[in-house]
């Protein structure tokens, strides 16, 4: 018996018709030879401190970093989950082979594997991999099953993910909130929430939030004049005071314009590139105010309505071997017949580069129709059809022409230039003008100017303005340019090779950046202002006490990300990254232990924060009690500048690695110590010495 195991119910039953097993069962499909069962999503998980070490239950500055040697996995504590696992377990037992039909991308092998790994699989695993739900792809994927093994690195690459951030969420939250959290840091108002991909992302939140805040308008004067009705700006750009500005205006009044050069020059706009999921929820977060989440949610549903390709996706490109379906697609899109039939009819198809490129693609292809007809959806999912629909036909339609004209022209010295750009061919910008839902489309001609026919020599009044205007502060983050910066690591990019080249450094991954951004509003740490996102003063205090860059630092966090990949790609080493994160969490929790500072945030549920750094710090030593709640807090008898930290076999000095010998073996102090009793022990032993 085959056993097929899908991520959802819904996919389990396409699969099954198509399989021929049309039995259900409690739990799974039979029939044909095949059994077809389901998660939901994640059935496993990464074991809690806890299940390590019941050292580990109670947060304790003492026991950190919680470093475990090996990591383990177990069932998410839920009924319901439970007894779908026992069902897999129960045919996986039996089965003579298991096809892995979870969702093709990194994550969805990882929910895979953990289940299988869980119910202790022994017989071959296949790896189903399409990148659509229609009938088609399901038929064309079963005839073309690859052994699981080609998948390993993809598996490597998740776990690293899943330890990683487990490794560094676990242990900075508990590190933050012991030494930081004014008090009752065990309650869920008052952690201090740090995480791998959340921290650096709320940290460029912050920043922009300071920069708002500390940005000082400076006043500047522009000079501009017009002539036959064309707006000429001066070359010498802003004038930094007043009397500058006057005095150039004072100059040019009353005399006369004279054209200096006039050139054109034609110009050409490719289609807009076809939809990643990032670029997808940039464009409805900017057209319509939808969150990342809520186009995440509604291109998942049309994905698997199987109206549209798999969602979760960082490539804008295509391969070569879809080139020969365009066609067949673009046929079915029967509700598009007006856009799709002057294509058709034109012969062959065009092919570019900047559509199809095998070098650009690696698991999946850009997110575009399947050719299924989209009858079904209505509402908020046929409006994200019909934007998606368009994009990929105009991906096949003529560039847009345009010539621009630039005029040069002298008054009195004064140079000035006016620049007019006119369409010649709408090319692809026809699909859009044509478009009923014209406020929707893509196209802004706002900057296309039409100058008077100028000839160079010609000369005559003109009419000068001078304008004052002040400097602006840079704009609060949306959620659509939040992504942008998430996907460059914190870099503002506009150009489209550029920001390709990037994606690789980026903070997180397209199919986990819209929970990051609601993490961090469901912990209340930013907040929305209309389509703006704002730090809360929990958020902005939360970084200010952050000193460690490698936690906050948007470029460091985008290395991790590049060196995640390459382990996708089998390029780099799944134990080197883990111990990387090893040694860098141990690094920073002696850093911090180290911080001498009385620091400390008061946090409540509705997201405000007060930061008593200065109420503390005024204290006196006298006035301020002795504080021994750890071990850590324990100063070294040897160099007394360090702290006591626990180890594996002993206790030892924070400041090991500046030369500092301190060693107390458990075999003489005991590793369960209290930091009282442990604090008495080593007064009494260097007090003999």
């Amino acid at each position: 018996m085959i056993v097929c195991i899908t991520e959802k119910p819904s996919v389990a039953r396409d699969i099954a018709a198509i399989l021929g097993a049309n039995d259900r069962h409690d739990g799974y499909y039979e029939g044909n030879n095949y059994q077809v069962t389901w998660t939901f999503g994640h059935l496993c998980t990464l074991k809690e401190p806890a299940d390590y070490s019941p050292l580990w239950k109670n947060w304790s500055l003492a026991q950190l970093p919680m470093l475990p040697e090996r990591f383990g996995i177990k069932l998410i504590d839920d009924k319901g989950i439970e007894k779908q696992f026992n069902v897999i377990k129960q045919l996986i037992e039996n089965a003579s082979e298991v096809v892995n039909c979870g969702d093709a991308g990194q994550e969805g092998e990882l929910i895979q594997r953990w289940v299988m790994q869980k119910a202790e699989i022994k017989c071959p695993v296949k790896r189903l991999w399409i990148s659509s739900l229609t009938n088609e792809a399901i038929k064309e994927g079963f005839q073309t099953l690859k052994p699981a093994a080609e998948y390993d690195n993809l598996y490597y690459a998740g776990l690293s993910r899943a330890i990683g951030d487990w490794i560094l969420g676990m242990n900075a939250t508990r590190l933050y909130s012991l030494k930081y959290a004014s008090k009752n840091y065990s309650s869920k108002s008052n952690v201090l929430s740090i995480g791998r991909v959340q921290t650096p992302t709320l940290a460029l939140i912050v920043q922009r939030h300071q920069e708002i805040e500390n940005f000082t308008p400076k006043d500047y004067w522009e000079l501009k004049t017009t002539y036959r009705e064309a707006v000429f700006s001066a070359t010498a750009g802003k004038y930094e005071t007043e009397q500058q500005a006057s005095e150039a205006l004072a100059k040019i009044t009353g005399q006369p314009l004279t054209i200096t050069d006039v050139s054109e020059k034609k110009g050409k706009e490719a289609p807009p590139r076809l939809f990643d999921l990032t670029s997808l929820q940039v464009e409805c977060n900017k057209k319509w105010g939808w969150t990342a989440d809520d186009t995440l949610k509604l291109i998942q549903s049309l994905y698997e309505k199987k109206v549209t390709t798999y969602p979760r996706v960082d490539t804008t490109y295509l391969p070569d071997d879809i080139y020969p379906k365009i066609p067949q697609i673009l046929r079915q899109m029967s509700p598009y017949t007006q856009w799709t039939t002057g294509i058709l009819n034109n012969g062959k198809i065009p092919k570019t580069k900047k559509v199809f490129d095998n070098s650009k693609v690696t698991d999946h292809h850009a997110i575009i129709p399947t050719g299924q007809n989209p009858a079904q959806l209505i509402g908020l999912e046929r409006q994200l059809y019909h934007l998606i629909a368009l994009r990929f036909i105009a991906a096949f339609y003529p560039d847009c022409e345009f010539m621009q004209t630039t005029a040069m022209a002298d008054v009195a010295g004064e140079k000035f230039k006016a620049v007019g750009k006119v369409i010649t061919k709408n090319g692809w910008r026809d699909l859009y003008s044509s478009d009923s839902n014209s406020k929707d489309n893509d196209t802004d001609n706002s900057d296309s100017r039409i100058l008077p026919p100028l000839k160079t020599g010609e000369s005559g009044p003109h009419t000068p303005d001078l304008a004052k205007k002040q400097t602006q502060p840079p704009k609060p983050y949306t959620e659509g340019t939040l992504l942008r910066a998430m996907e460059s690591a914190g870099k503002t990019v506009d150009d489209e090779e550029l920001r390709e080249a990037m994606k690789e450094n980026g903070i997180g991954r397209p199919s986990t950046r819209a929970a990051i951004i609601e993490t961090l509003f469901r912990r209340k740490y930013i907040s929305r202002k209309g389509k703006s996102i704002a730090a809360s003063q929990a958020g902005i205090a939360l970084i200010d006490i952050i000193e460690e860059e490698l936690l906050k630092s948007a470029k460091l966090t985008g290395l991790w990300e590049n060196k995640l990949r390459r382990i996708e790609r089998g390029s780099y080493s799944a134990n080197d990254f883990i111990n990387d994160l090893k040694a860098l969490i141990n690094d920073i929790v002696i850093r911090v232990l180290n911080d001498n500072s009385l620091r400390r945030i008061e946090v409540d549920q509705s997201g405000k924060s007060q930061n008593t750094d200065k109420a503390e710090k005024v204290k006196s030593p006298r006035q301020a009690k002795p504080r021994i709640k750890s071990l850590t807090e324990i100063k070294c008898p040897i160099c007394n500048q360090g702290y006591i930290l626990k180890g594996k076999s002993a206790y030892g000095c924070s400041r090991f690695r500046e030369g500092c010998p301190l060693r107390l073996d458990f075999s003489e102090y005991q590793p369960d110590l209290s930091p009282q009793r442990l604090s008495t022990a080593i007064s009494k032993k260097f007090k003999k010495k």
